[in-house]
């Protein structure tokens, strides 16, 4: 079956920490995290989260304190508050600010032949960050999960994202960041799935990932064949 819909994740693949806000307990202190360390970190920290959600079933958030208490035991930095501050800051979704040159356009472009959504563990404010970054309006539904009342990976979000666009699982793709949230919680409701790994932590795992929009859109007929929609002017 032709896909009809797209769903994108918020963090880490449509908009990016603020570095300078989320990090600025670090920068206070004369420590400045390289790119380098920062992805590191990022590749360590989701293949341990990947692990522990598949045996306990841990929700997302508890991710970013695996991240962090690795970022800090790598600065050599033991310090507890500091870390409950960092993983406090990077769960304000206002925090995601930052976007990628192009995603607007690359948006727009699929539009022309897919319905897309917005499938996000948020706070409830998902939509308003992302009316303020220009790209709200190239989506016909926002699922935000402090909406919902269910965090991915639980089959509900993604059911009231679906039921938000009519259209069926098995018709829809969705593209996120964290193979545990994002692609098992996708595939086992039965849409197709896409990971968006700009750091490579996935990249030696067979899995459909890509690291850029630009990639994806070049990518996703063969990700999941022809789009059931003829293009929109």
């Amino acid at each position: 079956m032709p896909i009809q819909a797209l769903f994108f994740d918020v963090g880490n693949t449509l908009l990016f920490r603020d570095m300078d806000i989320v990090l600025r307990p670090l920068h206070e202190s004369k420590v400045f995290p390289s790119l380098d360390l920062l992805n590191a970190v990022e590749r360590r920290a989701k293949r341990e989260f990947d692990s522990l959600v598949e045996s306990h079933q841990a929700i997302d958030h508890g991710f970013w304190w695996i991240y962090y208490s690795h970022l800090l035991d790598e600065l050599g930095i033991t310090n507890q508050s500091m870390c409950a501050d960092l993983v406090g800051r990077t769960r304000i979704s206002a925090n995601w600010s930052v976007i990628r040159p192009g995603t607007r356009e690359s948006l727009l472009r699929l539009a022309r032949n897919y319905r897309l959504g917005v499938i996000s563990n948020a706070d409830g404010k998902i939509n308003e960050i992302l009316r303020r970054r220009g790209i709200e309006d190239c989506f016909e539904s926002i699922t935000d999960s402090g909406l919902v009342g269910q965090e991915k990976p639980h089959p509900a979000i993604f059911e009231a994202a679906v039921r938000s666009l009519g259209v069926g699982a098995n018709d829809s793709l969705y593209l996120g960041d964290v193979y545990c949230v994002d692609y098992l919680g996708a595939t086992g409701f039965g849409m197709h799935s896409v990971l968006f790994d700009v750091p490579g932590a996935y990249k030696n795992k067979g899995l459909p990932r890509v690291e850029s929009l630009d990639e994806f859109e070049v990518q996703l007929s063969h990700f999941c064949g022809p789009s059931a929609n003829t293009p929109r002017s």
